[in-house]
């Protein structure tokens, strides 16, 4: 029996992702390019991102707009 990934790893699709930053969703793409975020790729080719990756970036960019004000 295979050992599941705790905690679950649920995967997003950008345009999930592009709604927790309030972007478009062609932003996330450009990020998963750049090498900001790391994207999965489906076997039809579309892009996933892991929940507790994209969890950490967004507390980072919290905490950078926080600096600023």
């Amino acid at each position: 029996m295979m050992a599941e990934q705790t905690p679950r790893d649920d995967l997003l699709t950008p345009a999930e992702v592009a709604a927790l930053f309030r972007v478009n969703p062609k932003t996330v793409t450009r990020w998963a390019r750049a090498g900001k975020i790391t994207a999965i790729r489906t076997l039809g080719g579309h892009r996933r991102f892991r929940a507790s990756e994209i969890r950490k970036f967004l507390e980072q960019v919290d905490e950078s707009t926080d600096n600023l004000g």
